[in-house]
């Protein structure tokens, strides 16, 4: 029976469109994702739901009766629904569609309060048959990091980051093949920042059109500005204005009467048509008449303020709200003026905080003001919010500043924001939805704090928190930049030198290789000026490490040399020179390693074979405590760096049988106990890490699998941090692949389940848990998987990422049991996409390819694919795949009656020993040789054992008689296709 979990989310989305009568390509819009991503999940889901057609799946989706179809020519859009109708404006309306039409970035340009947001969105909703992949909307109000342009547009397209690309990236790469329409309100306070993201996008994506509203043009080349002009005036009342004033009139109270339209027409053009202005006189219009708003207007607060930068229609906007302010009780002013510091939706409560009110009399004045159309009311489920439009926003800031009170208010604001950043990290109750609702004002205070001296501290703490928030909202990229800005705020060059090496641990978790190693570089220098030459050796001494064990998340890679450099320089700091010894000369340094030569790298000291250098997590953590707490960890860094050089030079160039395997082992051995000294089991983990790597480059599978598993229960019980995440994130990664490698099945699944869980994977999941599930044959898991991948993949702009590559393969190979040809070539064309890599050649792609081939009978071909001995591919084989190769390589050379069979089981036996899985593949292959009937079925029920359904099916139909129909059965229901006869072994 499929339950609930048994769906992923995404299926969910999909099912719930299936059900609402949405095509492929309307689904594939909705949630921006492939066509073919969205029929990939639809055959999931009809396999799950045992449904036999699309019309029963959508009956399966249990959507209410009540709910309509959505007509196929109405495209996915997400524009906020107008509380009030849209009065007026046909001609400016066929214009700007006419813009939007010819050209692919159009700025709608006019000064506040004329009516810009209305109209772009009118214009939007009647042009969206034009954009079939979508519409959305994105306020910039919130806004006010230049930089943030790019993590605004991700939330509303609800993307997140991916790896190995800002959000800017993703962006591009989520909208590169797609005919959307992407709307940016209110730019004029972030202009340098949309213009930036701008070039990028519609560089990067062809098909993509975009409408800005601001009060100033972008400046960019290939923007088309449309000036918005005033609402038509005609002195007979005949006129969108006089239209305009008497709804929203007569939605105040009651319509002014008809003969008085040439009055209203007079009012309006004193406004001179400005919407803002004529919407706020019309809302007094039940209270004052038309004769009191017109007495108003000639009020001298109607003068302009804003000096000669605002154009005669601004002046007007400004007068009606001078005019409007005038209105207000003193008491009613000091609130707006304070409340403008929030940049989001804010409750009576907060207001009352920051306003330094009681909330009563808070609540009470908020509602005057929303009574006067001067704030926006909503219901949230933390109460009544209030929000100011961005004009009379920034109009009552202005008066703030009048008022002398910026300090003040905004110094409230600032330590309000610190309360609820404090509060957010010590209770973790539902605390994405709460920071989402405070983040903009988080980051607001903190824009203005960081400017000022006097605010320096708290700036600080606030830029460390939003740091902490962000990385666990996943928001890496800000997280990073947050983490540096706390450096640059920091009390001290020891502050400093943490934040640095935090914002380094969040590169590292972004795949930013040179960004990490700049940032631990930073932090050694700011050890240093602390007076901390421990720590800075540490840092020093990290970096080093990260350049092995990240080498390919770099877009610079620093030499050998370079690496070299920075750890005798940490040596020095680390350890005092002797009398009579230079600093830093001693026994056994990395300079001193025998066989190397300077600069020869191939990935890191942390990625196995067929795994991209980076996926593992880096450097020893700074030490805390004292002198000689921090001495242990330079010393335990030190000698992990060492490891790593050494391990990487060892493994990349000489191999594993000559003599400095022992001595690669030595040193990383050291290094854990060193790390494990110091008490800092993130240290630990790194170093085992290195001992795991320095065992797979000797052969010893076993070994390698006993280190990867104490390092991940080192882990498990760790709070979330940068560091933490991305070192538990690989530890895993590490210990179910090192676990099937050593044949334990069930372990690797469950280690997998557990990866796949990460909430840190929720976007790009892991390669992984579909390699465990390709050996095993559950074929149904690999389709759901490799659903999920591929969409990561492509939303991150299908880059060249070789790591992958196995995963890729593992899914051909599923698609080749299942001799589902198209699938398998599309997965094919994939892998290709991926990049070149010898692992494919001689690594994994020999191991799936020889599966397939085996099944279908090709034994021959099988014993060809795998013709290289062990020793001669070892490089490509280590990992995972050295017992798989061996033990599909002798069955394959029995059922093809190779010469040499009885020679290949037989080494086989020897090299696959303690190995439950591969073992029953060699002596399956040997009683095949055999004859052994009895033998060959026991095999059977090893394979039942250890947890591999497909290899126990293959089993049964290789023995024949009788057991071959239960073996075909079971492939059948595994959803594989059938098995080929296998030739007699000669």
């Amino acid at each position: 029976m499929v339950t609930d979990t048994d769906i992923s989310p995404r299926e969910a989305e999909v099912l719930e469109l299936v059900g609402a009568h949405l095509s492929n390509a309307e689904i594939a819009a909705r949630l921006v994702i492939s066509v073919r991503t969205v029929e990939s999940h639809v055959s999931s889901l009809l396999r799950k739901l045992e449904a036999p057609d699309r019309r029963a799946l959508a009956r399966a989706a249990a959507v209410p009766a009540a709910a309509a179809p959505v007509p196929p020519s109405v495209p996915p859009s997400a524009l906020p629904a107008p509380l009030t109708s849209f009065v007026g404006r046909a001609r400016e309306r066929a214009e700007l569609a006419a813009l939007l039409a010819a050209h692919r970035q159009v700025t709608a340009v006019g000064p506040g309060g004329v009516g810009k947001t209305r109209l772009a969105l009118a214009v939007t909703a009647e042009a969206a048959a034009l954009f079939p992949d979508g519409v959305w909307f994105v306020d910039l109000v919130p806004v006010t990091d230049p930089g943030l342009i790019a993590t605004a547009v991700a939330g509303a397209l609800g993307l997140g980051e991916q790896p190995g690309r800002d959000l800017a990236g993703s962006v591009a790469a989520a909208l590169a093949d797609r005919h959307a329409l992407v709307v940016l309100d209110n730019c004029e306070h972030v202009l340098d920042g949309v213009a930036l993201f701008l070039e990028r996008l519609l560089a990067s994506c062809p098909r993509v059109t975009v409408l800005a509203t601001s009060r100033a043009r972008l400046m960019v080349p290939f923007e088309r500005v449309y000036p918005v002009p005033p609402l038509s005036l005609a002195a007979d009342g005949d006129s969108d204005a006089v239209a305009l004033f008497v709804e929203r009139a007569g939605a105040a109270g009651r319509p002014p009467d008809p003969a008085l339209r040439g009055q209203i027409a007079a009012i309006c053009a004193r406004l001179d048509g400005m919407a803002l202005a004529i919407e706020l006189a019309a809302a007094r219009c039940p209270t004052l008449g038309l004769d009191g708003i017109t007495a108003a207007l000639s009020h001298p607060l109607r003068m302009l303020t804003g000096g000669s930068r605002a154009d005669e229609r601004h002046r007007s906007v400004r007068a009606a709200l001078d005019w409007s302010h005038a209105l207000l009780e003193p008491a009613d002013r000091e609130l707006l003026r304070r409340v403008s510091v929030f940049a989001a939706p804010f409750t009576a409560a907060a207001a009352a905080e920051v306003t330094g009110s009681e909330e009563w009399l808070v609540a009470d004045g908020l509602a005057r003001l929303a009574e006067q159309s001067l704030l926006v009311v909503s219901a949230s489920p933390s109460g009544t919010e209030y929000r100011a439009l961005e004009t009379i926003r920034q109009y009552a800031a202005e008066r703030l500043a009048e008022a002398g009170e910026v300090d003040e208010v905004r110094g409230r604001h600032l330590r309000w924001c610190l309360e609820r950043a404090a509060g957010l990290a010590a209770d973790r109750q539902d605390w994405r939805a709460r920071f989402d609702l405070v983040a903009d004002d988080l980051r607001a205070a903190l824009t203005w704090a960081g400017g000022r001296a006097e605010r320096r501290a708290d700036a600080y703490e606030l830029a460390r928190h939003l740091a902490e928030l962000t990385f666990t909202r996943n928001l890496t990229g800000e997280s990073q930049r947050r983490y540096e800005q706390a450096a640059g705020l920091a009390p001290g060059p020891a502050a400093s030198a943490a934040m640095l090496r935090q914002a380094s641990a969040v590169a590292g978790c972004r795949s930013a290789g040179d960004d990490m190693y700049r940032l631990r570089r930073a932090a050694a220098d700011a050890a240093r000026a602390a007076g901390d030459p421990a720590g800075a050796a540490a840092d020093l001494a990290s970096a080093a490490t990260m350049a092995f064990r990240y080498s390919s998340t770099f877009v610079r890679l620093p030499s050998r040399e370079e690496a070299v450099a920075l750890i005798d320089e940490a040596r020095r700091l680390a350890v005092p020179a002797a009398p009579g010894e230079e600093a830093g000369e001693t026994a056994g340094g990395v300079g001193t390693a025998s066989g190397e030569e300077a600069g020869e790298t191939a990935g890191g000291v942390g990625a196995a074979p067929g795994e991209e250098a980076g996926e593992t997590a880096g450097g020893v953590g700074a030490a805390s405590g004292g002198e000689a707490g921090k001495r242990g960890a330079a010393e335990a860094a030190l000698a992990l760096a060492e490891a790593a050089v050494l391990a990487d030079a060892f493994g990349a160039v000489q191999g594993p049988s000559v003599n400095e395997a022992p001595e690669t082992i030595a040193r990383a051995g050291r290094a854990v106990e060193l790390a494990a000294m110091t008490g800092d089991p993130l240290a630990e983990s790194a170093a085992l890490d290195a001992l795991s790597c320095a065992h797979l480059w000797a052969g010893d599978t076993f070994a390698t699998a006993a280190m990867a598993d104490r390092r991940v229960r080192l882990l498990a019980s760790l709070p979330v941090s940068p560091t933490g995440t991305h070192e538990l994130i690989d530890a895993l990664g590490m210990v179910t692949e090192a676990g099937l490698g050593a044949g334990d099945v069930p372990g690797a699944r469950r280690w997998a389940r557990r990866l796949a869980a990460h909430p840190s994977l929720a976007e790009a999941g892991h390669r992984a848990p579909l390699l465990v599930d390709a050996l095993a044959g559950h074929a149904g898991d690999v389709l759901d998987g490799s659903v999920r991948l591929l969409d990561a993949w492509r939303r991150a702009g299908s880059p060249a990422r070789g790591y992958l590559g196995a995963a890729a393969a593992a899914v051909a190979m599923i698609h080749g049991l299942r001799a589902d040809h198209d699938a398998r070539r599309a997965w094919e064309d994939v892998l290709d996409q991926l990049g070149p890599s010898s692992d494919r050649a001689l690594g994994y792609g020999a191991v799936f390819d020889a599966i397939v081939l085996l099944h279908r009978g090709q034994a021959a071909e099988a014993v060809e694919r795998t013709a290289p001995e062990a020793a001669e591919v070892w490089k490509w084989i280590t990992w995972i795949w050295h017992h798989w190769y061996v033990a599909l390589r002798a069955e394959a050379a029995v059922l093809a009656g190779h010469p040499d069979a009885r020679d290949r089981v037989a080494a086989a036996r020897a090299a696959v020993t303690g190995n439950p899985v591969a073992d029953a593949l060699v002596r399956r292959a040997g009683a095949l040789l055999d004859g052994d009937r009895e033998a060959l079925l026991a095999t059977a029920e090893a394979f039942e054992t250890a947890e591999c359904p497909y290899q126990a099916a293959r089993t049964l139909l290789l023995a024949g008689g009788e057991e071959a129909g239960r073996g075909a059965a079971a492939l059948a229901a595994l959803g594989f296709a059938p098995m080929a006869p296998a030739p007699a072994p000669a």
